[in-house]
């Protein structure tokens, strides 16, 4: 790992040593803000972090056999092309999995489901749970056959949206999961009419009407990273959840646990950071005064540091660190400034809160400091204005790239998005995401506004892109151009945008 890693890793210590579940924390994907997605070397650090276990996903090869990716084509996270079910197992062996994400992760294979299983356990107390996605039917009997192979399958977990696989991986005695956005009652029914074991959903999946009821199963959710998404899933608490920030989520199961009677909002509360297209020669970058907040969620006085940490560019700090002590229930007002950025969108620098617990140990209080954080998020904001076209310019996502050029433009109950220039890019295609539908399209793509779009206070998540091929870079692959991060098949992408009605 880089040192950058190795401070996270010591910082993880002070976090969530010695906490156990409910709720149960696997890595989404392993570790994929650290090493390179659905890779050997991810879920190996997940659990080296911590996890008490992995969440990954299976697609099958041109042979049907089982292996780990999230996709169904092979180009955004191997230096392959085509459909990986199209693929026989002996060039899917020879694909580079990790030099996409990090030259050190050069040559980082694209595992077999078999090599996903013998990922050596880490430092939690229990052996390591495994939650296997199937992205298609029809590998319920490979999937299962590697389990029992590798005398795992009482810790796993089989999942996947098709309601077609939990019933086949439940037929052969495997404990199942279905999966969906937000809890209903058609899918209520059917997990209790099928006697599926689990139900897991997207982090605010569980606020409908239908999910405040009595679940004939186990609830879990997927890909809680947001601080208040994660302190509610360990008060509720759910069975478990994955997570791309596992650190984060290890630090807040430990709040949990040692401040169980504190209902108030997460501890550290931050501000978005506005990002402009103009400035910065369209970079993922801005300058931002921002005031946060610092609050003591705990029955006992404590020392508070307040730091910064950037995962990815740099940034120039003022007025943080900074300490202080707190009493309980006390809130302190932070201020500071921040400069810089990224060409590319990523992970978000963080804001942390050291807290060292001071007086008297506590009865029952196993850790000394706690550190929580949040990030500080870069936000786009796009007007769809009615008949009338906005350009928005991508990013150059590296020194030296022509930005491509896109227009957006509301007609009705539908927005319209069109290419005007691929920035060089040959084979474009446009990417749009809109309130959690994504669509595609060569030169454009329509898409509906969601109903209560004019009513949606701060909008609807929104972003959009050019995916295409470096005339020449022949060897790199799909690479995209972004107007803003947050596309869903990219995890490290950083944070969509919003679009927003144009208020007359």
């Amino acid at each position: 790992m880089s040192e950058d890693d190795d401070e996270r890793t010591t910082q993880l210590v002070e976090r969530g040593l010695g906490v156990e579940g409910p709720p149960w924390i696997l890595g989404h994907r392993g570790a994929p803000r650290l090493a390179p997605e659905n890779t050997v070397a991810s879920l190996a650090l997940a659990l080296e972090l911590g996890m008490d276990g992995v969440e990954f996903d299976v697609q099958p090869s041109g042979e049907n056999e089982p292996v780990v990716l999230h996709d169904d084509t092979l180009e955004r996270t191997t230096d392959g092309r085509g459909f990986v079910r199209e693929t026989p197992l002996t060039e899917l062996a020879d694909l580079d999995a990790g030099g996409w994400f990090a030259k050190r992760f050069a040559g980082e294979r694209l595992p077999h489901l078999v090599d996903a299983l013998r990922v050596e356990p880490g430092p939690a107390p229990n052996a390591p749970l495994f939650m296997v996605e199937l992205k298609t039917p029809g590998l319920v009997d490979a999937v299962d056959d590697a389990l029992r192979t590798a005398g795992v399958a009482h810790r796993a977990l089989v999942a996947s949206f098709h309601r077609e696989v939990v019933v086949a991986a439940r037929d052969r005695e495997l404990a199942t999961m279905l999966l969906a956005v937000d809890a209903d009652e058609e899918d209520r029914a059917f997990v209790r009419r099928e006697r599926i074991d689990a139900m897991g959903l997207a982090a605010h999946g569980w606020r409908t009407e239908a999910g405040a009821r009595d679940w004939p199963c186990a609830r879990w959710a997927w890909s809680v990273d947001d601080p208040v998404d994660l302190l509610e899933a360990c008060r509720r608490p759910l069975a478990g959840f994955n997570t791309n920030e596992p650190l984060r989520a290890l630090a807040v199961r430990a709040l949990v646990g040692l401040a169980p009677t504190d209902a108030g909002p997460y501890p550290l509360e931050v501000p978005e950071l506005p990002v402009h297209a103009e400035a910065f020669d369209h970079r993922w970058a801005g300058e931002w005064g921002l005031a946060a907040s610092v609050r003591n969620p705990f029955a006992w006085p404590v020392a508070v540091e307040v730091g910064f940490v950037s995962r990815q560019g740099a940034f120039e700090v003022s007025g943080a660190p900074t300490a202080f002590e707190l009493a309980p229930g006390e809130v302190q007002r932070v201020e500071l400034s921040v400069e810089g950025g990224t060409h590319s969108p990523g992970a978000d620098p963080l804001l942390t809160a050291r807290y060292a617990f001071v007086g008297p140990k506590p009865p029952g209080r196993a850790l000394d400091a706690l550190v929580l954080d949040a990030p500080l998020v870069r936000r786009r904001v796009a007007f769809a204005r009615e008949s009338l076209r906005t350009r928005l310019v991508c990013l150059a996502e590296r020194p030296g790239v022509e930005p491509p050029t896109l227009s957006i433009e509301r007609r009705g109950r539908a927005l319209l998005v069109s290419l005007e220039s691929s920035g060089g890019l040959v084979e474009p295609r446009v990417v749009v995401h809109l309130d959690g539908d994504t669509a595609h399209g060569p030169s454009g793509v329509r898409l509906p506004l969601p109903a209560d779009f004019d009513h949606r206070i701060g909008g609807v998540p929104f972003t959009c892109a050019v995916a295409g091929f470096e005339p020449d870079r022949p060897r790199a692959g799909l690479v995209w151009r972004r107007w803003a991060g947050g596309l869903p098949r990219d995890l490290v992408s950083g944070e969509p945008g919003r679009l927003v009605p144009e208020r007359r």
